[in-house]
């Protein structure tokens, strides 16, 4: 295509600290995405394998996975697989990932393995969602690296402003020193529960810190959410009348409307 083609946004969904529903909103918004006819891929960057089990996918008996990408044996379109329960492709993980640190630390631009591999399915995709472990890692570094941005799903608890304040200066310094692209697209509040008094307080200053960078979709403290990975399947898919399923789908639906406006924005913007 000539004019300038439509590829993907690409969005790393990243929380420093564990349990804090990353894998469960990657999982729902890729199901909620599709649902909205969107094309979705979502990349479990987890050696732990959590969102390619969640989707409805072994990953024991997946024939490749991330691991082989990176290392430069596969690409995206060998190793994906159909999530057919939440209509969406996974590129699947499992305990092999582990060992791609080790493998990638030898290699030229090792944090732009993923980057690279992404790079050549763009065009099949309207959105790539990329599930980041926990820590701060060469993994997690190869998602920022490949990212147009960053949705931070967050607690409401006493110590998440902390882990904050660490996150959004490790994407400033991915921002400025590796990928110029990455971006705060916004924070999701998650397994939130209106009446503990505490989680209203800090809920209010994230608001009064970050402005409109705070999603207004809030995702409420759900069991039906937390019984679905165990079925593997999306929280929207096992229950689609909770709670949860239904602040999914208006986070969906919120993030498609981000996407549009944006580059409305930049389109508007004058050509240097």
């Amino acid at each position: 295509m000539s004019h300038s083609a439509i590829t993907a946004n690409v969005f790393c969904i990243t929380n420093q600290k564990g349990g804090v529903g990353k894998t469960t909103t990657a999982i729902n918004l890729a199901t909620a995405l599709a649902a909205l006819g969107k094309r979705v891929l979502l990349i479990d960057l987890d050696p732990q394998g959590n969102a390619t089990m969640g989707s409805g996918v072994d990953k024991n008996k997946v024939a490749q996975n991330l691991y082989q990408v990176l290392i430069g044996d596969a690409t995206i379109a060998d190793a994906r697989v159909r999530s057919e329960v939440g209509d969406y492709d996974v590129l699947p993980a499992n305990r092999e990932l582990s060992g791609a640190e080790i493998d990638l630390i030898q290699m030229d631009n090792r944090e732009q393995q993923l980057k690279r591999a992404i790079a050549q399915v763009m065009d099949d995709y309207d959105f790539i969602l990329i599930d980041c472990p926990p820590t701060l890692s060469l993994l997690t570094l190869n998602g920022l690296a490949a990212a147009h941005g960053v949705i931070i799903p967050m607690q409401c608890e006493y110590f998440a402003l902390e882990g904050l304040s660490d996150l959004v200066n490790t994407i400033k310094r991915v921002h400025n020193n590796i990928n110029p692209d990455l971006q705060l697209i916004g924070l999701l509040r998650v397994m939130f529960d209106t009446r503990v008094t505490l989680q209203q307080q800090v809920s209010a200053q994230i608001e009064a810190h970050f402005g409109d960078k705070v999603f207004k979709a809030i995702v409420p403290r759900n069991v039906r959410l937390a019984e679905a990975p165990s079925h593997g399947l999306p929280g929207i898919v096992y229950d689609k009348n909770s709670r949860g399923a239904k602040a999914y789908i208006e986070f969906g639906n919120e993030l498609v409307q981000r996407v549009k406006k944006e580059a409305l924005r930049q389109q508007a913007r004058p050509r240097p």
